[in-house]
């Protein structure tokens, strides 16, 4: 999956806003089915997501578009696949997964559809919203090739919320264990790791000691819910230039020490050896694909 650094949702039924959520420059796009959508207008939604997808599709090629389906226990999963399993669309948002067996359900679901609407390719985004998937996420992520990022859970009011029972700090400490398993499970699985949402609209300054902290633990992007929040959730989630300058310096160091037979040495005053480089030239990588992303 590409290192999202934003995934913003738009209400499927609202076609308007995504031009708006484009417009923001988030790297990914959730065009929602499922809570945001009444339920009387949840038939006539798929058809508008559909159309969305081909609309953004004329002129971006590059954004991430994903839609959030109905979960499986509701019956609706099969009849949202169908209609918006199209062309340009880049995977399934898929709620409600609590265990592998649920991606496999959804993977026979997309099988189906792929093969029917000449579409391939598409992966999941898997949020973590229950006690069961807590306990499952390990073998969640590794279920299926399809699940290419999971989402650590930290809102104040949503469903792990209420199954688990926390009361809400905008330091997280109180879901610190939950966001650390999802965390872990992503990185054995080699998936991208993603950190839940800020649901203060108007908290900027909020939005982005809660943002600092999710990479300093380890994510690398994160949901948003409004336009407002995709500059601050990009420019936390985007290598600053100390750091590039760091980074690369550390590994033009290494190199040179190496073809002169030397293994450790000090790099700004720090010991550096294998392990150190190791960790510059995967971070250079991720560091280098964002960059490139954000320069088309």
């Amino acid at each position: 999956m590409q290192p999202y650094r934003s995934i913003l949702f738009v209400p499927g039924h609202r076609p308007k806003w995504v031009a708006k959520a484009i417009a923001a420059g988030a790297d990914c796009v959730v065009l929602d089915l499922e809570d945001s959508v009444p339920a009387a207008e949840k038939e006539a939604a798929r058809a508008t997501v559909a159309e969305s997808i081909g609309r953004v599709r004329e002129t971006n090629s590059e954004v991430g578009l994903f839609v959030r389906v109905n979960p499986l226990a509701t019956r609706l999963t099969g009849a949202d696949l169908e209609a918006v399993v199209v062309p340009g669309l880049t995977g399934i948002f898929a709620p409600k997964i609590e265990q592998a067996t649920d991606v496999l359900r959804y993977d026979a679901l997309l099988d189906h559809f792929e093969l029917r609407n000449g579409v391939d390719g598409l992966e999941y985004i898997v949020p973590v919203e229950t006690v069961k998937a807590i306990q499952n996420c390990r073998e969640v992520a590794s279920a299926s090739p399809r699940v290419g990022a999971m989402i650590g859970p930290s809102a104040e009011h949503a469903d792990i919320a209420r199954e688990v029972g926390y009361e809400w700090t905008p330091e997280g400490q109180e879901t610190l264990y939950l966001r650390s398993r999802v965390l872990l499970a992503c990185r054995e699985a080699g998936i991208h790791a993603l950190t839940g949402l800020w649901e203060d609209l108007e908290n900027l300054d909020g939005l982005r000691e809660f943002a600092v902290r999710g990479r300093q633990l380890g994510f690398r992007g994160m949901i948003a819910i409004h336009p407002t929040h995709v500059d601050t959730v990009n420019e936390v989630f985007s290598p600053s230039q100390e750091d590039l300058a760091f980074y690369r310096g550390l590994a033009e160091a290494y190199e040179k020490a190496e073809a002169e037979g030397v293994g450790a040495l000090r790099y700004r005053g720090l010991h550096i050896d294998k392990a150190h480089y190791d960790k510059a030239i995967q971070w250079l990588d991720r560091a280098e694909t964002i960059l490139r992303k954000g320069e088309r």
